[in-house]
């Protein structure tokens, strides 16, 4: 009986492990955390390098001061398709948030996020705006002018 008991456990063990997300996939994970506060699930989502080596609750604990502090919130987001290239993606994302330092009045940030892969999945590595110009226009092709 215990034979087939572990038979089953092991045959159903795919069924739970946990999804591949894609890149995009992730990003829309990250932010979607990051919009309500749940820096937890945000963590998951985020590379070694970006979390600077803390543990999670450090981390957590660190995105909570910085979003209490600023008085940051994501109001809403946009993610474009992105690019692999070998075991780096980049995607673009159009970011709606305000804070009471840079962004008072919310007005929309074009941003390109690199992914790494980290233990089979996908991690947010790093994050940068873009203002304008080619790389822009490179991330944003079918934006209005």
């Amino acid at each position: 009986m215990r034979l087939v008991l572990l038979g089953l456990v092991l045959l159903a063990a795919p069924l739970f492990a946990a999804e591949e997300l894609s890149p995009e996939e992730t990003i829309k994970k990250y932010l979607t955390a990051v919009k309500v506060n749940d820096f937890k699930t945000a963590y998951q989502c985020v590379s070694k390098g970006m979390s600077l080596g803390k543990s999670e609750e450090e981390w957590v604990k660190g995105q909570q001061w910085v979003m209490q502090m600023s008085e940051a919130k994501v109001l809403d987001f946009r993610v474009y398709p992105g690019k692999v290239e070998g075991d780096k993606a980049y995607v673009p994302n159009l970011l709606s948030s305000q804070d009471k330092y840079l962004n008072q009045l919310g007005v929309e940030e074009h941003e390109l996020y690199t992914l790494v892969k980290e233990d089979g999945k996908w991690k947010v590595d790093q994050q940068q705006l873009i203002i304008e110009g080619a790389e822009k226009a490179k991330w944003f092709p079918t934006e209005k002018k």
